[in-house]
C-alpha cells in the first residue's frame, strides 16, 4: 500500500502542478485592468492635499518631474523614479511609459487623489516589465480604494494590441512631428521652442531615458482663439464627465528618440484612457472630432516641424 501511495503521488504531483500552472496562466490571460486608481477622497483644500501628496511621493522614493494645473480645481503631478526610467529604457519608444501621473481633483468638498495604473500603462506601451512594483509603491504611499475608468476593464492582450476601432491607429503608429540631425540638436531646438513665452504649447516636464538616446517631454496645451480644439481644457470638458475624474490623461507627451520627435495619434492616446468613450452623441469622440488634427498641428509647430507637410498629409 505504501508503494502504491508513493506511486500515486509521483503520478499525481506533476499533473497537479500542470493544472495549477494552467490555471494561473488562464487567470493571467483573463485578468482585466483599469487605467486609473482612486487612492483617497481627502478632506483638505486642494493646496494642502497637493503638499501632503507631494511629501508622501518623495518619501516613497519618487521624483516630481513636473507639476501643472490644466484647468480650475485640478493639479497634476508627473512622477518617475529609477525603476520607471530603467523599464522605459528596455522597450522601443518606452519613453511614453517613463512617467506616471498623480492627480488631485476638487469635487465638492473633497479632493479626489488618483494615479494612473502603472500595470495598465505598461501593457498599453508594450513594455517588457509590467510595473506592478510601481503600482504597489504608489498604493502603499497614497492608498488604493479602487480602480476605475471604463465600465469593463481590458485584458493584457487587449491592451498590448489596443485599437479603438477598426482602421484606427495602434501604439506602433506614432506620428513623426519633426526630425533633426542628432538627439542633442533635437533637444536643444525643441526645448528652446517650448520655453518661448506666449505660445499655446509649453513644457511641463522632461525625463531622459538611461542607456539610450531618448527623452520624453510632457506638454500643456491651451489651444488658440483660432483653434481651441487642441486645448487640454477644451478636450477634457467634453470627455471627462464621470463622477470620478480621469485627469491623469494629461499631460500629453512627445518622445524624442535618436533625433526624431514623435507623438501618439490622438485616436490612440485619448482612447487608451477613455476606452469606453462612444463614437457618437454627447460626451463622445464626435464632440472632439477636431482634436486629432489640431493636436498634431499644435505639436508639430511647437517642436519645429513642417506644418505644410502636416497639412499635405491631412
Amino acid at each position: 500500500m505504501k508503494l502504491l501511495s508513493k506511486l500515486t503521488q509521483r503520478l499525481c504531483l506533476p499533473l497537479l502542478m500542470i493544472m495549477v500552472s494552467s490555471g494561473t496562466s488562464y487567470a493571467d490571460e483573463n485578468t482585466t485592468y483599469m487605467p486609473f486608481v482612486l487612492a483617497e477622497d481627502a478632506s483638505q483644500s486642494l493646496a494642502d492635499a497637493t503638499n501632503t501628496v507631494t511629501g508622501k511621493l518623495k518619501k516613497a522614493g519618487f521624483t516630481i518631474a513636473g507639476q501643472y494645473s490644466p484647468y480650475k480645481n485640478t493639479t497634476i503631478l508627473v512622477i518617475t523614479n529609477d525603476a520607471l526610467k530603467s523599464a522605459a529604457g528596455q522597450s522601443e519608444l518606452g519613453g511614453f511609459g517613463a512617467a506616471q501621473r498623480v492627480t488631485l481633483s476638487q469635487v465638492g468638498d473633497k479632493v479626489q487623489i488618483s494615479f494612473t495604473n502603472p500595470v495598465y500603462m505598461s501593457h498599453v506601451y508594450r513594455m517588457k516589465q509590467d510595473l506592478s512594483n510601481i503600482e504597489s509603491q504608489l498604493s502603499t504611499a497614497l492608498g488604493n480604494q479602487k480602480v476605475y475608468g471604463p465600465e469593463e476593464g481590458l485584458t493584457k492582450d487587449d491592451l498590448r494590441d489596443y485599437q479603438y476601432k477598426w482602421l484606427m491607429p495602434y501604439f506602433t503608429d506614432p506620428v513623426e512631428l519633426a526630425s533633426y540631425a542628432s538627439q542633442e540638436l533635437a533637444l536643444k531646438k525643441v526645448n528652446a521652442l517650448l520655453n518661448e513665452k506666449g505660445t499655446d504649447v509649453n513644457k511641463v516636464y522632461q525625463i531622459d531615458i538611461p542607456g539610450k538616446k531618448e527623452t520624453v517631454i510632457g506638454v500643456s496645451m491651451t489651444g488658440t482663439k483660432e483653434n481651441e480644439c487642441s486645448g487640454d481644457e477644451y478636450i477634457m470638458s467634453r470627455i471627462d464627465f464621470k463622477e470620478i475624474k480621469s485627469a491623469g490623461h494629461l499631460p500629453y507627451e512627445i518622445v524624442i528618440s535618436d533625433g526624431t520627435v514623435y507623438s501618439l495619434p490622438a485616436e490612440f492616446r485619448i482612447a487608451i484612457n477613455f476606452p469606453d468613450l462612444s463614437m457618437m452623441g454627447d460626451n463622445s469622440f464626435m464632440s472632439i472630432m477636431c482634436a486629432p488634427k489640431s493636436i498634431v498641428a499644435a505639436l508639430t509647430g511647437a517642436v519645429g516641424g513642417d506644418l505644410n507637410a502636416e497639412e499635405d498629409d491631412m
